[in-house]
């Protein structure tokens, strides 16, 4: 690592991440979450990780920046809503979590046989990303006024 590369180590999400991270929250994350639901950061975050079968925390240099899980859709099918809210360290350090993120699609179709969620239409980056994973985006669909693209992956995807 570089110099000024962060270190970054993944832990189980603990209830005390969830106000640190809220309140810092990189701006494409708060505007998603508002988008989609009228939440806060802090209720997004809090709604998020109370809702999941699976959480973690990535620590950036000690101090947590981003959390994410996956929430049960379909228990009975084998479909799992996968999530991701940080701040922007995770920009700042985008090859260190590129890095620690690749595998996360493969341990949680472990467990599920697809995950889906929506994603903001807006947030690039996310998009990027989730495309570098792997995920298949769809056309944009309208929720709430505002446009979000499906995304999802299968157990055959990985």
């Amino acid at each position: 690592m570089s110099p000024l590369a962060a270190e970054i180590a993944i832990i189980e999400a603990r209830p005390s991440h969830v106000r640190q991270i809220a309140a810092r929250m990189r701006a494409a994350d708060r505007d998603e979450v508002f988008a989609a639901s009228g939440r806060s950061p802090l209720s997004a975050l809090s709604f998020s990780y109370r809702h999941s079968s699976q959480a973690w925390t990535a620590l950036f240099d000690g101090r947590p920046e981003v959390m994410w899980g996956v929430g049960d859709i379909n228990i009975l099918t084998g479909i799992g809503a996968p999530w991701l809210l940080g701040t922007d360290a995770v920009e700042k350090n985008f090859r260190g979590f590129l890095k620690i993120s690749r595998n996360w699609p493969a341990q949680l179709l472990s467990r599920y046989g697809l995950l889906r969620n929506f994603v903001d239409a807006r947030n690039t980056i996310s998009l990027r990303w989730l495309e570098w994973l792997g995920f298949q985006l769809f056309e944009p669909v309208e929720i709430n006024g505002h446009p979000f693209r499906l995304f999802e992956m299968g157990e055959a995807d990985v």
